[in-house]
């Protein structure tokens, strides 16, 4: 599941990971989008955008986290800040990784599994 509320990010990664990764990728655009799909879907990872309109990314991070159908679903922040203390803080929330905006869409489907796959232990 991807998380932005930008259309043409969306759209991009989307695309990238389905057609590159060959994942199957829902999309939402805000908060309470997200964390319906979530909990309907049961995504194997959500990528989660740090800044939205609606809230921010560890808000939402904390709701999926609240809820007993979401709470063990691994998530992903993705986020244009190169900061690394606010980097450390994402991953200190629990997160499975970090990926940088603007990500590379050729990679992108590789970087979603080579931290996927840190979690899966392979």
């Amino acid at each position: 599941m991807l998380v932005d509320d930008e259309p043409d990010i969306r759209a991009i990664a989307k695309l990238c990971l389905e057609g590159l990764g060959r994942w199957q990728v829902v999309t939402a655009a805000t908060a309470a989008e997200a964390l319906t799909l979530a909990a309907d879907q049961q995504p194997d990872v959500i990528l989660l955008d740090v800044m939205m309109p609606d809230t921010t990314g560890p808000a939402l991070f904390a709701a999926f986290r609240e809820r007993p159908k979401t709470a063990g679903i691994p998530i992903i922040f993705v986020t244009a800040c190169s900061a690394q203390a606010e980097l450390d803080q994402l991953l200190s929330l629990g997160a499975l990784g970090v990926i940088a905006k603007p990500f590379d869409p050729i990679a992108l489907s590789k970087d979603v599994q080579r931290l996927f796959d840190t979690r899966q232990g392979t």
